[in-house]
């Protein structure tokens, strides 16, 4: 995006912000607005399904912040942030840097990740003293919610919020790692669909990107030997890729050069395209993943996991996180493919230190969240709505 059309955009976009909120607004009114989600998945579907029929429910979507908007959609995107009651997030986004929060608007984040791992937000501002890119938007969250209450003072301090209006809830889409029949259903499509790794071992190869921003996010792909996991485990182990979608995109656009996958027939297998991983720890016998906050959705699953934490000391420099990351570990730690193979054998469960990250960092996971979100959020609004409409339906 070129400064000139930044300049534009901004400014038309507050302008009609401004414009559009003389407008009444419209009480029964909820906007799902992400910038990196193209359709109503993840905490958005939680909500958006525990909500009635006699919510006036609108979107605005698109899967990659590099995408922009139709001059109709970018329209319809003011009119709704002018005119909706509640706007509910699930990551940060654009066009709640421009808009004037009205008297009686909630703005919740309802982020998209549990715990508290890598810094974000305004905890980042402390990088080489380089402040100027934290995202405006922020400032302007009525409420946010989190995993746990040791969890909120992190939020409180990423998101500039005092700590009642960060809500410990729980996230609304980990009640499925508590509905049985879910899991059942996910697994049978998932074998239905690739058959032949039925009988094999499961491992979800599902790291976090590299880089400051995710418009350039990269990995390093030789620190796995993936021809030599291919003939010491292809006969009882098959690998599923699952690359973080900023990572994706790039591989998609040609930016970054993944694995070659067909090298490696019923072994290694890309399901990046995927946009809820959840889905795929149903099946996940072994995770390896690294600084990812996948790590606080499967220890639901109660399934040995590795942490290839290659470039750690880098990492913890630069990027930063919350607390040391021997806070986090509750398996093995590798650096290079020897080690890597060596802890796919063994299946360390670390069970003792599993139920010491759960208790801190994620205990209000525990299929209530849901529940907990539209209470918190929504308070007695769906009743009251229903009983004011007569039983009326949209």
């Amino acid at each position: 995006m070129s400064i000139l059309f930044k300049i534009v955009y901004y400014g038309a976009s507050t302008l009609m912000n401004r414009v559009l909120s003389i407008l009444p607004m419209k009480q029964d009114r909820v906007l799902f607005l992400s910038d990196v989600r193209s359709d109503i998945s993840g905490n958005f579907k939680c909500v958006w399904d525990a909500l009635d029929d006699h919510w006036d429910k609108v979107t605005s979507l698109k899967g990659d912040r590099r995408l922009k908007r139709s001059l109709g959609e970018w329209f319809a995107q003011c009119y709704y942030l002018a005119t909706s009651r509640y706007i509910l997030l699930d990551d940060y986004t654009t066009s709640t840097a421009y808009i004037r929060v009205r008297r009686g608007q909630e703005l919740v984040q309802l982020w998209h990740s549990s715990g508290a791992y890598k810094k974000f937000a305004h905890s980042r501002t402390g990088e080489d003293g380089d402040i100027k890119h934290i995202h405006q938007g922020y400032k302007r969250y009525t409420k946010t919610i989190c995993s746990s209450d040791f969890c909120r003072p992190c939020f409180c301090e990423a998101f500039s919020l005092p700590e009642e209006r960060v809500l410990a809830t729980g996230i609304p889409r980990t009640d499925i790692f508590f509905d049985p029949d879910y899991k059942m259903s996910r697994r049978d499509a998932f074998y239905e669909k690739y058959p032949e790794l039925q009988g094999k071992k499961i491992i979800l190869f599902a790291p976090t990107y590299r880089g400051t921003k995710v418009e350039e996010a990269t990995y390093d792909f030789s620190r796995f030997d993936l021809d030599r996991a291919y003939r010491e485990l292809g006969d009882d182990y098959a690998i599923l890729f699952k690359w973080h979608p900023a990572l994706y995109n790039n591989i998609r656009f040609g930016i970054e050069k993944a694995y070659d996958y067909e090298k490696y027939p019923g072994f290694a297998y890309d399901l990046s395209q995927m946009r809820e991983i959840n889905d795929l720890l149903f099946v996940t016998d072994i995770l390896i993943t690294d600084y990812s906050s996948l790590i606080f959705d499967y220890a639901l699953v109660n399934k040995p996991i590795i942490f290839f934490a290659y470039d750690l000391k880098d990492y913890e420099d630069g990027r930063g996180m919350y607390f040391p990351f021997k806070e986090y570990v509750y398996g093995r730690v590798c650096r290079d493919t020897d080690q890597l193979l060596d802890a796919i054998r063994a299946e360390d469960m670390g069970s003792e230190k599993r139920e010491a990250f759960i208790h801190k960092f994620i205990d209000k996971n525990d299929g209530n969240a849901t529940q907990r979100v539209m209470d918190a959020v929504f308070g007695g609004a769906n009743d009251n709505l229903r009983s004011n409409s007569g039983g009326r339906n949209r």
